[in-house]
């Protein structure tokens, strides 16, 4: 079993409200020297047998079609290996 990690985030030209506004409290919780934030969104896909070549197209086109505004987000798919649950 394998999980694909699909990450979206909006384009960098894009304004990011909500990055902005965890951006401006930082500092009144006391944590400084953070210049930016960027707010986005994570989905994990476990998928049953191998990751082949396949079935990264496949969650490609499902991230691209689906899961991510293009207009107006990137998106990056990466595959991590999971251990299976012990027995």
């Amino acid at each position: 079993m394998a999980r694909v990690v699909v990450d979206v985030m909006l384009k960098p030209e894009i304004l990011d409200p909500q990055g902005q506004a965890v951006q401006r409290a930082l500092p009144r919780l006391g944590f400084e020297g953070i210049s930016d934030v960027r707010q986005g969104k994570r989905f994990e896909l476990e998928v049953d047998g191998p990751v082949d070549d396949a079935a990264l197209a496949r969650i490609h086109d499902l991230a691209e079609s689906f899961l991510a505004n293009t207009v107006i987000e990137d998106f990056t798919v990466k595959v991590e290996e999971v251990a299976e649950a012990a027995k």
